[in-house]
């Protein structure tokens, strides 16, 4: 057994989260300027695809069983289509500052996702933790309801990247055996495939109906660090973590985010930090170490 795997993981998640948390004010600067939400979405999805199948080339190819295949389409729609069309929609319409704070609703969740699916056990530590960090999520959303601009929050926004944390902790949940069957690139391309099929033919006439030439260097450059970075190098770092760790521990990495995003957004100006997102953060900070001492089904078997 390879001793360095669960530190191989934390690294994978963490780096996988830091690039996340980088991408909300990238992608949000870039549909600012020129490129919406749909047609980031498109753009995501399709060149991620491309990347992925490209990376099969150069490793050793892996036998997908056939029903196996047809799997990957309904992780696709919850662990791509759903996940990613809702949090980067609802990126156009909020902060970046709060879009990366939502995304720490997901050990909420993943904690009770787990404990229907998987029967993870639901302890006082772990549920605690998680009860916290939900009232810091509702002060973030109340704080949205009654922002006079989108650089401090937007409801519509807010709740379509809660709702994109649902459906990414339910993927996690439901085809954890899936995710660990084959390697991180089959798995990504068969995903993406699909992520592919079931939202391009929906998106290509608005894709097509940009102003491409009008669409500033900028935009582009980071619009490609959302594709390359923000999905494909972060999504395999992902699967890498995904296939050592509980659901609920990879879900608390999402904690990450909130810390590069709200650094940069407020460099750049895309966002304001307000007291409320302050405190919120506290909160969702304060029942990390709550979830992660928490022990698994595994653990208490022991």
């Amino acid at each position: 057994m390879d001793n360095n795997k669960p530190l191989k993981a934390h690294l994978s998640m963490f780096t996988a989260e830091a690039i996340w948390g980088l991408m909300a004010p990238l992608g949000k600067d870039a549909m600012n300027n020129g490129v919406d939400g749909i047609s980031m979405v498109s753009f995501r999805v399709a060149g991620a695809a491309a990347l992925f199948w490209i990376a099969s080339l150069f490793i050793k190819r892996e036998r997908v069983e056939k029903h196996d295949i047809l799997l990957f389409a309904g992780a696709a729609l919850l662990g791509i289509v759903f996940n990613q069309c809702l949090y980067t929609i609802g990126l156009s319409f909020t902060s970046p500052i709060n879009s990366s704070i939502v995304t720490t609703s997901m050990p909420i969740f993943a904690m009770i996702l787990s404990f229907f699916i998987l029967r993870e056990p639901i302890t006082v530590k772990k549920a605690s933790g998680v009860l916290i960090g939900c009232l810091g999520a509702v002060i973030l959303i109340l704080t949205s309801m009654s922002a006079a601009n989108s650089k401090v929050g937007d409801i519509r926004g807010d709740l379509m990247c809660m709702g994109a944390q649902l459906s990414f902790a339910l993927y996690l949940s439901v085809f954890n055996k899936l995710i660990k069957k084959y390697n991180v690139v089959t798995v990504n391309k068969w995903m993406f495939a699909w992520a592919t099929v079931f939202i391009v033919p929906f998106t290509f006439g608005h894709v097509a109906a940009l102003p491409w030439a009008d669409i500033p260097t900028k935009t582009w450059l980071e619009t490609g660090y959302v594709v390359a970075f923000g999905t494909f190098v972060s999504y395999l770092l992902s699967i890498i973590g995904q296939h050592v760790l509980r659901p609920t521990v990879v879900s608390v990495y999402n904690y990450v985010q909130p810390i590069v995003s709200v650094s940069v957004s407020i460099l750049t100006g895309l966002g304001v930090f307000t007291w409320p997102q302050g405190i919120a953060i506290i909160l969702v900070f304060s029942g990390v170490w709550l979830v992660i001492k928490s022990k698994s089904k595994r653990d208490l078997a022991r």
